[in-house]
């Protein structure tokens, strides 16, 4: 699962819940329980204006017991720890987030061109190729030189081996002469969508991996 995936599937839970919290809490402080002659559950919060959120009780329970503190402070530990290694993930980039051009005759000239520029000349380079339906690039650092990662899906039939070569000849190669690079290690991984949906939603369509040195 990609980070932008698990970005949206987190904020979307969060946005959920704080949502149903909020329409708990105006529909207390609204006292709309009342009004409408809804019946609650003796133990339900927020079911007027002058009840609190947690009671006297609860808020008591377990005070006295010898592990309700260092409960208490583990799952803040934890909290706190998790929210900081998502941050931690956000600002983090796998890859370079700009590269060097060469500038062959023009000396004390240094061109800059962005990743991200260089991931979506490759997407469209590669979108392009026979029987390519969907594609994703990824420049990354890797033992010091920079590597390709791609994640290609094929159309009903398309051939993994004929798309190394496209690949290879095509927007690789491109990469390697525009970037000055001798060498640029590159890996595909390959999915091809199975003919009929229902047959793909059950097998998920075949997935090769290639790596091109």
């Amino acid at each position: 699962m990609s980070r932008s995936t698990v970005n949206r599937v987190l904020l979307g839970v969060v946005g959920v819940l704080l949502l149903v919290t909020g329409l708990l809490v105006l529909a207390g402080g609204l006292d709309l329980y009342a009004r409408l002659g809804v019946d609650l559950p003796d133990r339900w919060p927020l079911a007027a204006p002058d009840r609190p959120v947690v009671s006297a009780a609860s808020r008591t329970r377990w005070v006295d017991e010898s592990w309700w503190w260092p409960a208490v402070i583990a799952g803040l530990a934890l909290l706190v720890a998790g929210a900081a290694w998502w941050l931690f993930g956000q600002l983090r980039r796998s890859g370079p987030a700009t590269i060097v051009l060469p500038t062959p005759g023009a000396s004390g000239l240094r061109l800059r061109l962005r990743t991200r520029a260089l991931e979506e000349a490759l997407e469209t380079g590669t979108v392009v190729l026979p029987e390519v339906e969907r594609v994703s690039v990824r420049l990354l650092r890797g033992s010091g030189r920079p590597r390709l990662r791609a994640a290609v899906r094929l159309t009903p039939g398309g051939e993994p081996a004929e798309l190394v070569e496209h690949f290879e000849t095509g927007p690789r190669s491109d990469a390697r002469s525009s970037l000055g690079l001798a060498e640029l290690p590159a890996e595909l991984r390959m999915r091809v969508r199975a003919a009929k949906p229902a047959a793909a939603a059950g097998r998920g369509g075949r997935r090769r991996r290639s790596r091109v040195e």
